[in-house]
């Protein structure tokens, strides 16, 4: 049985407005020693939505994309 991939970092704040901000950074799938950096803000609209999602990859050598 796979286990799901978990971060290598994560960190959450509520907002005074309710919403949560979340930062994150995971394991590249092609090699794990890339990252990828994502935000997300979250609302509760009857039930949690993603309202916002950013993402960058960054390679072991510091390339951005």
């Amino acid at each position: 049985m796979s286990q799901r991939p978990q971060p290598k970092f994560r960190a959450s704040k509520k907002l005074d407005n309710g919403d949560f901000i979340t930062l994150a950074v995971w394991p590249g799938k092609a090699n794990p020693e890339d990252e990828v950096i994502s935000v997300q803000l979250r609302r509760m609209q009857g039930e949690w939505k993603t309202v916002g999602r950013l993402a960058v990859y960054r390679t072991d050598s510091g390339t951005y994309s």
